[in-house]
């Protein structure tokens, strides 16, 4: 079992395998002097996969960028994040760690580039290559093996305004892929995909999850949760409400509480589904 993070000390914590992936303890985010989110304790291991599941407003997507670092919390005197176990990592080592596929981002295509050019632009964190910086035979290389590994290395020389939604979704998935990181991160990835959409993102993740990558979910829907996540956190009015197996957690009962409607929860061949109860 890993220390916790009060029992490290920054030396003791670099040392490989003797801290976690992340670390956060007594992480409180405050806006307007309102508490927007409160994680008293929370830890994921290397290769490890987690959901957070939990109505809007919650705290769902605060909870990320503080894994991302794009909100601080309250400061402490002993750090209350810490990546790998160093409590000031730098940014440019949990970007090139991270991946990250949203709704949000997806809203930001809009330009019209060839598919390749928006996923080769993973290489330098924009959407498309940036000025001046011509693709090199490699960089093409790349891109197009991480279209082909998601089986939509047809799309490449498409423009990416012309793509459906799920397409452009998986070719985020391959811009991330770029920069080959061990955590990839999906902050509501089926939204306002129909269910052709759905299935080739929740399969995306099945196979990212399958090569040893961390896998983080974010969602409203028990749907999305692949059977590979076993772990999920449940977030409610801007703290943890359950963190624990999968199998434990997603329930009738617990659902009904979490979302504070009548629920039902349906379970087959590790797939869960959600329903209102009338």
């Amino acid at each position: 079992m890993v220390m916790g993070t009060e029992e490290l000390n920054e030396e003791e914590a670099n040392v490989e395998g003797s801290a976690p992936l992340f670390s956060l303890r007594d992480a409180q985010v405050v806006r307007g002097g309102k508490t927007i989110l409160d994680v008293p304790s929370f830890d994921l291991a290397e290769g490890e996969h987690v959901a957070l599941l939990g109505p809007n407003g919650a705290g769902k997507s605060t909870f990320i960028q503080l894994l991302t670092r794009e909100v601080f919390p309250l400061w402490r005197e002993e750090p209350p994040v810490r990546f790998r176990g160093s409590a000031r990592p730098e940014l440019s080592d949990i970007k090139r760690s991270l991946g990250i596929v949203s709704a949000t981002m997806h809203d930001q295509v809009r330009v019209h580039l060839p598919v390749i050019d928006i996923v080769c632009g993973g290489m330098f964190g924009t959407l498309g290559l940036p000025r001046h910086v011509e693709m090199t035979p490699e960089v093409h290389r790349r891109g197009m093996d991480a279209l082909e590994r998601l089986g939509i290395a047809e799309i490449a020389d498409r423009d990416v305004m012309t793509l459906s939604t799920g397409q452009v979704r998986r070719a985020l998935v391959a811009r991330e892929l770029m920069s080959d990181p061990s955590v990839l991160i999906f902050d509501e990835p089926c939204t306002g995909l129909d269910p052709e959409g759905m299935y080739h993102v929740r399969d995306t993740m099945r196979m990212l999850a399958s090569e040893g990558r961390s896998v983080v979910l974010v969602t409203h829907y028990p749907e999305d949760i692949i059977p590979d996540i076993k772990r999920v956190l449940l977030i409610k009015e801007a703290t943890i409400f359950a963190d624990g197996p999968k199998d434990e957690l997603l329930t009738s009962e617990t659902m009904t509480e979490l979302f504070g409607v009548p629920l039902a929860v349906d379970e087959s061949h590790g797939w869960y589904s959600l329903r209102g109860r009338y």
